[in-house]
């Protein structure tokens, strides 16, 4: 398993912030391995105390959970008592929290990171998280939850014969 560099979570972070300039928002960024530890994480002058915490937190949901906060959004609404007792789990560092602005890190196929912004509204740091990541190369397409084989949208093999 690779985890992503300090020096790529510098970039995601300084891209991160740019662009929340750029929209008029202070946003903290967090950026975790893909087992869910710190790597950085900013809270840049103008942010509310509190969300360097819920970066955190969304960066190690969408690292720890494989998918993006976004797509664990309906799983958690047909079974919060089972998401409620993810984070009360020994091993939980952090409160899962399946919403926008948690994005897995993923590159070459591989999972390395997880990506949380907050500090805006939650499409605005869906955006910024989703734009910055595009834009430095990173893959977002992700199967469903449970479901294995090739992400939505994205062209596959017909069954039997080889590519």
């Amino acid at each position: 398993m690779s985890n992503i560099s300090l020096d790529a979570a510098e970039e995601i972070i300084a891209a991160a912030h740019q662009r929340a300039r750029a929209i008029g928002k202070a946003v903290s960024v967090a950026v975790v391995d893909a087992g869910g530890f710190v790597v950085a994480v900013r809270r840049p002058d103008g942010a509310r105390p509190l969300t360097p915490d819920i970066a955190r937190a969304k960066a190690y949901t969408a690292a720890v959970m494989q998918r993006p906060g976004k797509m664990l959004k309906k799983w958690q609404e047909s079974q919060p008592v089972f998401f409620s007792q993810l984070s009360q789990l020994p091993g939980a560092a952090m409160p899962i929290l399946a919403t926008e602005g948690s994005v897995t890190i993923k590159k070459g196929g591989e999972i390395i990171g997880g990506l949380g912004i907050a500090g805006g509204t939650a499409d605005e740091d869906q955006a910024i998280a989703d734009e910055v990541l595009a834009a430095l190369g990173y893959e977002l397409e992700f199967a469903a939850w449970g479901v294995t084989g090739t992400p939505a949208g994205v062209p596959s093999t017909p069954a039997g014969r080889e590519s």
